[in-house]
Protein backbone atom coordinates (compact mmCIF):
# COMPACT_ATOMS: atom_id res chain seq x y z
CA UNK A 1 0.00 0.00 0.00
CA UNK A 2 1.38 3.50 -1.06
CA UNK A 3 1.93 5.99 2.37
CA UNK A 4 -1.02 8.52 1.71
CA UNK A 5 0.70 12.33 1.18
CA UNK A 6 0.32 15.48 2.92
CA UNK A 7 -1.85 16.52 -0.11
CA UNK A 8 -4.40 13.91 0.84
CA UNK A 9 -5.53 15.56 4.70
CA UNK A 10 -7.63 18.88 4.91
CA UNK A 11 -6.68 18.06 8.77
CA UNK A 12 -3.55 18.38 10.54
CA UNK A 13 -2.63 18.34 14.24
CA UNK A 14 0.83 19.38 15.19
CA UNK A 15 2.41 17.27 18.15
CA UNK A 16 5.45 17.27 19.91
CA UNK A 17 6.99 13.70 21.16
CA UNK A 18 7.55 13.52 24.89
CA UNK A 19 10.85 12.01 26.19
CA UNK A 20 8.35 9.99 28.38
CA UNK A 21 7.21 8.82 24.51
CA UNK A 22 10.75 6.94 24.19
CA UNK A 23 11.14 2.92 24.40
CA UNK A 24 14.15 1.19 25.78
CA UNK A 25 15.18 1.26 22.58
CA UNK A 26 15.84 5.12 21.96
CA UNK A 27 12.68 5.44 19.73
CA UNK A 28 8.94 6.47 19.86
CA UNK A 29 6.85 3.59 21.55
CA UNK A 30 4.65 1.90 18.97
CA UNK A 31 2.11 1.90 21.15
CA UNK A 32 2.01 5.89 21.20
CA UNK A 33 0.93 6.12 17.64
CA UNK A 34 -2.29 4.90 19.13
CA UNK A 35 -2.22 7.94 21.26
CA UNK A 36 -1.41 10.28 18.56
CA UNK A 37 -4.57 8.76 16.30
CA UNK A 38 -6.36 9.39 19.21
CA UNK A 39 -5.46 12.79 19.69
CA UNK A 40 -5.63 13.56 16.18
CA UNK A 41 -9.43 12.00 15.97
CA UNK A 42 -11.18 13.34 19.11
CA UNK A 43 -9.47 16.80 17.88
CA UNK A 44 -11.01 16.66 14.34
CA UNK A 45 -14.74 15.64 15.57
CA UNK A 46 -14.32 18.36 17.98
CA UNK A 47 -14.09 20.56 15.47
CA UNK A 48 -16.39 19.37 13.01
CA UNK A 49 -19.20 18.46 15.40
CA UNK A 50 -18.39 22.59 17.65
CA UNK A 51 -21.99 23.52 16.46
CA UNK A 52 -24.04 20.75 17.91
CA UNK A 53 -24.57 21.15 22.23
CA UNK A 54 -25.46 17.14 22.35
CA UNK A 55 -22.10 15.98 20.51
CA UNK A 56 -19.93 13.73 23.15
CA UNK A 57 -23.37 13.92 25.63
CA UNK A 58 -26.05 11.96 24.05
CA UNK A 59 -24.37 11.11 20.69
CA UNK A 60 -21.32 10.58 19.23
CA UNK A 61 -18.68 7.75 18.35
CA UNK A 62 -16.57 4.67 19.42
CA UNK A 63 -13.41 3.03 18.57
CA UNK A 64 -14.11 -0.38 17.15
CA UNK A 65 -11.01 -0.93 15.77
CA UNK A 66 -7.57 0.56 14.71
CA UNK A 67 -4.36 -0.95 13.29
CA UNK A 68 -0.81 0.42 12.26
CA UNK A 69 1.54 0.71 9.58
CA UNK A 70 5.20 1.76 11.25
CA UNK A 71 7.23 3.03 8.31
CA UNK A 72 10.43 4.22 10.10
CA UNK A 73 11.85 4.74 13.66
CA UNK A 74 11.29 8.11 15.31
CA UNK A 75 13.39 9.52 18.02
CA UNK A 76 12.18 11.90 20.13
CA UNK A 77 12.35 14.80 20.28
CA UNK A 78 10.15 15.50 17.17
CA UNK A 79 7.84 17.62 15.89
CA UNK A 80 5.34 15.44 13.89
CA UNK A 81 2.11 16.87 11.29
CA UNK A 82 -0.90 14.13 12.42
CA UNK A 83 -3.06 14.18 9.03
CA UNK A 84 -6.28 12.87 9.98
CA UNK A 85 -9.22 12.01 7.51
CA UNK A 86 -12.33 10.18 6.63
CA UNK A 87 -11.78 7.20 4.02
CA UNK A 88 -15.05 5.41 3.95
CA UNK A 89 -18.91 6.65 5.21
CA UNK A 90 -20.59 3.29 6.19
CA UNK A 91 -24.35 2.83 7.54
CA UNK A 92 -22.95 3.16 11.21
CA UNK A 93 -19.49 3.49 10.86
CA UNK A 94 -16.60 5.32 9.63
CA UNK A 95 -12.84 4.22 8.25
CA UNK A 96 -10.71 6.54 9.09
CA UNK A 97 -7.16 7.09 8.41
CA UNK A 98 -4.00 9.10 9.95
CA UNK A 99 -0.67 9.71 8.67
CA UNK A 100 2.34 10.95 11.41
CA UNK A 101 4.27 12.99 9.36
CA UNK A 102 8.29 14.01 10.31
CA UNK A 103 8.04 16.89 7.34
CA UNK A 104 6.80 15.01 4.14
CA UNK A 105 7.71 11.57 5.39
CA UNK A 106 5.26 9.84 7.08
CA UNK A 107 6.51 7.37 9.43
CA UNK A 108 3.32 5.80 10.90
CA UNK A 109 0.21 5.66 9.30
CA UNK A 110 -2.99 4.12 11.64
CA UNK A 111 -6.19 2.80 10.49
CA UNK A 112 -9.63 2.59 12.42
CA UNK A 113 -13.28 2.07 12.40
CA UNK A 114 -15.47 4.11 14.68
CA UNK A 115 -18.98 3.79 15.30
CA UNK A 116 -21.81 6.40 15.33
CA UNK A 117 -23.16 5.79 19.18
CA UNK A 118 -25.68 6.49 20.82
CA UNK A 119 -24.41 7.15 24.69
CA UNK A 120 -27.31 6.59 26.62
CA UNK A 121 -29.09 3.48 24.81
CA UNK A 122 -25.62 2.40 24.18
CA UNK A 123 -26.44 0.97 20.63
CA UNK A 124 -24.74 1.73 17.65
CA UNK A 125 -26.55 4.81 15.40
CA UNK A 126 -27.11 5.40 11.71
CA UNK A 127 -24.36 8.22 10.61
CA UNK A 128 -26.73 11.11 10.23
CA UNK A 129 -26.69 13.42 7.02
CA UNK A 130 -25.67 16.37 8.27
CA UNK A 131 -22.62 14.25 9.44
CA UNK A 132 -21.97 13.34 6.05
CA UNK A 133 -22.27 16.29 4.49
CA UNK A 134 -19.61 17.84 6.81
CA UNK A 135 -17.50 15.60 6.31
CA UNK A 136 -17.88 15.75 2.60
CA UNK A 137 -17.27 18.99 2.81
CA UNK A 138 -14.43 19.21 4.63
CA UNK A 139 -12.37 16.66 3.31
CA UNK A 140 -9.62 16.98 0.27
CA UNK A 141 -10.38 13.00 -0.70
CA UNK A 142 -14.11 12.53 -0.75
CA UNK A 143 -14.59 9.21 1.50
CA UNK A 144 -15.65 5.95 -0.17
CA UNK A 145 -19.25 5.27 0.52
Amino acid sequence: MTPPKRSDFAFFLPLTTRWGDMDALGHVNNAKFFTYDESARLEYFQRLMQDDPKFWKDYGMILAHIEADFLSQLKPPAELAIGFRISKLGRTSLRTEAAMFLGEAAVAITRAIIVWFDYRASTPLPLPDAVRAKIRAFEKVRPEE
